[in-house]
């Protein structure tokens, strides 16, 4: 996952989460990145406590949620 400065971390899990919140019908929404962030953890991704951090990664983890969402409806 990519933050706007650039940098990258790796995230275990990434990729089936936001398989299933779609296929859970989620919308893009900001509990739909606390929602990412909670099942992150539950599988032992390191997030930081700090509350500027968690907002950061929430609005990074949203985006990937929704370019993931308009790959996914663009095909037939």
């Amino acid at each position: 996952m990519k933050f706007p400065d650039d940098t990258q971390v790796g995230l275990n899990g990434l990729d089936d989460i936001l398989s299933e919140l779609y296929a859970e019908g989620m919308k893009a929404t900001d509990e739909t990145a606390e929602e990412i962030i909670k099942r992150l953890e539950e599988r032992k991704n390191y997030i930081p406590d700090s509350e500027r951090v968690r907002r950061e990664y929430a609005y990074a983890l949203l985006r990937e949620y929704r370019v993931y969402v308009k790959d996914r409806s663009g095909k037939a």
